[in-house]
C-alpha cells in the first residue's frame, strides 16, 4: 500500500467511525417518550419525563455540533497534511528528535484543548446550567483548567518522554518495556489517586460519627469488610449529580460519597449503595478490570508496535520522512474500529459486573432500598429510562435503571 492509499484509508476510518457514533446517538435520540412505567409512578411524572428527553436533545444537538467540528478539523488535516506540515516546521530548529516528538505533542495538546475550551464552556455553563445541574463557578472551572494542565506537563509529559525515548533508543522493544511501566503506573493510580490526585480538584472529609457510619461498618463487617476509610467528596461544588465510588486496595481501600448523595438519599439507601459498591470488590471485578486494562494497554503497545517505524504513515500524514509522532497520530486513528470493538466486549462486561454487584447487595443487604436509590439517582439526573438498544449494546458500562429494578424487584 502506499503512502497516499494509505492517507485516504486514514480518511475512510475517521468517517466511518464518525458515521456510527452519530448514527446511533440519532436512533437513540428519536425514540419515542415512553409510558411511565408502574415501578417508577411515584418518582416520575409527565413533565419530568419530557424534561429528560429535552435533556437528551440539547445533548445530542450539541454533540452532532461539536463532533462534527471536530470531525472536519481532523480530516483538513489529513488531506492537506498538516500534521506533517507542523513536524517540519519543529524539525526546522534542529532540536534533539526526542524534544522534538515532544514539542509536536505539547503543540497538539495545548491546540486541541484551546479549541475545545468553548464547548467544555456551554457545556457546564448553559446546558448543565439550564437543566439546574451546575454548580461550577468560572473560578473553578478555570482552576480546573489549570491544575489539568500541570498535572498534564508533570505527569503526562513525564510518562510521554519515556515512552518516546525508548521509541529512540530501544527500537521494535519498546512496546513491552513501557508496557511494564504502564502496568506499574496504573497500579499505583488505583492505590493513591484519592489521596494524591483527588484532594488537588475536591476537597475529602472523614464521615462523621452518627446514624449512617454506625450502619454502614456494621454492615461492612457482617460481609467481612473492614473499612475504616469513608469519606465524603463535596460533589456540589462542581454539580448538583450525585455518585459515589470505591478504591484502592488492601489497607487503603476507600469509599467516598458524594456530599449530594448524602443529600438526596435516606441511611438505608446509602448503605446499599455501599453494599454495591463492596459487592465489586467482593466479586473481584476490580482486580479483573484492572487486568484487563493492563492486557488493553500491552495490546495496544503491541500494535503500535508494528506501525510505528513505517516511513509511509509518516508520509500519508504529510510528513517528508519517518515520524515517530506522525506514525502515533496515524496509528490512533486506524487503530480506532478495533477499539470501538473492544469498548463494546468492555461494556458487556462491566454490566454484567453490575448486575452482579447489584446481586451481591440484594442478598447481603437488601434489594428495595437500591432500587430506590436507582429511581431517585435516575429522575434527579434525567436520566434515559427507554434508551435504544443498540446505543446501549456500543455505549453503556451500566445496564438501563429499568432492566435493573427488574433483578432487584423480583421476588
Amino acid at each position: 500500500m502506499s503512502s497516499e492509499e494509505l492517507k485516504y484509508l486514514l480518511v475512510g476510518v475517521v468517517v466511518f467511525g464518525f458515521l456510527v457514533r452519530k448514527a446511533l446517538n440519532l436512533l437513540n435520540v428519536s425514540k419515542p417518550i415512553p409510558a411511565i412505567p408502574q415501578n417508577l409512578s411515584e418518582y416520575l411524572s409527565d413533565t419530568k419525563l419530557r424534561e429528560a428527553k429535552a435533556y437528551q436533545k440539547e445533548n445530542f444537538q450539541f454533540s452532532l455540533f461539536s463532533g462534527t467540528f471536530s470531525f472536519l478539523l481532523t480530516l483538513i488535516f489529513i488531506l492537506f497534511g498538516w500534521f506533517g506540515i507542523l513536524d517540519t516546521w519543529i524539525g526546522s530548529f534542529s532540536i534533539d528528535p526526542l524534544y522534538q516528538s515532544l514539542v509536536f505533542f505539547g503543540i497538539v495538546f495545548i491546540g486541541s484543548d484551546i479549541l475545545s475550551l468553548p464547548f467544555d464552556w456551554y457545556s457546564t455553563f448553559v446546558i448543565e446550567e439550564k437543566f439546574g445541574f451546575n454548580k461550577t463557578t468560572l473560578g473553578t472551572f478555570f482552576s480546573d483548567k489549570v491544575k489539568g494542565y500541570l498535572i498534564s506537563i508533570v505527569i503526562g509529559g513525564g510518562l510521554l518522554l519515556v515512552f518516546l525515548w525508548l521509541i529512540h533508543r530501544m527500537g521494535q522493544g519498546f512496546w513491552w518495556q513501557f508496557w511494564l511501566i504502564a502496568a506499574a503506573f496504573m497500579v499505583a493510580v488505583n492505590l493513591f489517586y484519592t489521596a494524591w490526585i483527588l484532594p488537588l480538584f475536591n476537597k475529602l472529609t472523614p464521615l462523621e460519627n452518627g446514624e449512617l457510619k454506625e450502619k454502614i461498618i456494621s454492615y461492612a463487617r457482617s460481609v467481612n469488610f473492614p473499612l475504616e476509610n469513608i469519606f465524603v467528596m463535596d460533589g456540589s461544588k462542581r454539580s448538583s449529580k450525585a455518585n459515589a465510588f470505591f478504591s484502592g486496595f488492601g489497607s487503603r481501600k476507600k469509599v467516598v460519597l458524594y456530599d449530594t448523595l448524602l443529600e438526596q438519599h435516606p441511611p438505608d439507601e446509602l448503605v446499599a449503595v455501599l453494599a454495591h459498591e463492596v459487592g465489586h470488590y467482593k466479586k473481584r471485578h476490580i482486580l479483573w478490570s484492572m487486568v484487563i486494562a493492563i492486557a488493553h494497554v500491552g495490546l495496544l503497545l503491541f500494535l503500535l508496535g508494528q506501525v510505528i517505524f513505517s516511513e509511509k504513515m509518516s508520509l500519508a500524514l504529510g510528513g517528508n520522512s519517518w515520524s515517530p509522532e506522525l506514525n502515533i497520530i496515524g496509528f490512533t486513528m486506524l487503530f480506532s474500529p478495533i477499539s470501538m470493538v473492544l469498548g463494546i466486549g468492555m461494556n458487556w462486561l462491566s454490566r454484567k459486573n453490575e448486575f452482579e454487584a447489584d446481586a451481591f447487595a440484594k442478598s447481603t443487604f437488601s434489594g428495595k432500598p437500591l432500587a430506590e436509590a436507582l429511581k431517585t439517582l435516575s429522575v434527579k439526573t434525567l436520566s434515559d429510562i427507554n434508551p435504544h438498544p443498540w446505543y446501549v449494546f456500543v455505549n453503556y458500562s451500566h445496564p438501563p435503571l429499568l432492566e435493573r429494578l427488574e433483578k432487584l424487584e423480583k421476588k
